[in-house]
């Protein structure tokens, strides 16, 4: 998938002329936590974020540096400060060193560069025009979309067993001796991990197979330095139901 296929399209903007008051009262009101500045003509020139607004005079969040700070910074972060702490339009305080995505930018460049850059969105441009913005909450109503059970003609219990197998046998964290039985959908899956964080990974990798309904975990623990073996949470759990 691409960034044009779940952006949205519908982006609710500012001008750098807009005073701050009125982008905060906007963002509160539409329930969003960034607006992208843009120009007369469109053009994307900035973003406004919550961020924004935590060094504030109005609250008293100046930033405080020390004097020997400040000499060494100089005058020039000084007033820089000074301009996001008390600046009374949007184009004072926003971000301009913005990152963004192009409409055919894939999912997984895009993923890449919200975790890379630490960011909650991405403005998607044509040229240096806004077209729509890609979210993280966009990210999750495709995955949530995707996620819909699609039926599957080959899903009886011999293809997803030799599914489930295929997809854990060549991983490094593999149980020993693993044992997959199928019933109506339903995996159980048996063996052998000496690292309790393997359990989940083969859990989720068996429950992405198509046509799995549920993962039963039967997987025992082995502590090497006891010699001694644990049942799985699910199997003692069951062992002291009533």
């Amino acid at each position: 998938m691409r960034a044009h296929q779940i952006m949205t399209r519908r982006v609710i903007t500012v001008r750098p002329e807009t005073p701050i008051l009125e982008a905060a009262n906007l963002m509160l009101r539409e329930h969003i936590g960034g607006l992208p500045v843009t120009s007369e003509t469109g053009k994307l020139i900035g973003i406004i974020s919550e961020g924004d607004f935590i060094r504030r005079k109005e609250i008293g969040t100046q930033r405080k540096r020390g004097r020997w700070l400040g000499i060494l910074l100089g005058p020039g972060e000084s007033a820089l400060d000074f301009v996001h702490e008390q600046g009374r339009k949007v184009g004072e305080i926003m971000t301009s060193d913005i990152h963004t995505a192009t409409e055919d930018m894939p999912l997984e460049d895009i993923v890449q560069l919200i975790e890379r850059q630490n960011v909650k969105r991405l403005p998607v441009v044509r040229g240096d025009v806004l077209v729509g913005i890609v979210t993280r909450s966009d990210l999750l109503r495709a995955v949530a979309s995707l996620a819909r059970d699609v039926p599957d003609p080959t899903a009886d219990d011999d293809h997803i067993r030799e599914r489930v197998i295929a997809a854990i046998e060549t991983k490094e964290w593999r149980p020993l001796r693993l044992g997959v039985t199928v019933r109506d959908g339903i995996v159980h899956l048996n063996g052998f991990i000496m690292d309790e964080r393997f359990r989940q990974a083969i859990i989720v990798a068996a429950e992405n197979v198509s046509g799995v309904k549920l993962v039963r975990d039967h997987i025992d623990m082995f502590d090497a330095m006891s010699g001694l073996s644990f049942r799985s949470p699910e199997d003692e759990g069951s062992a002291k139901a009533p």
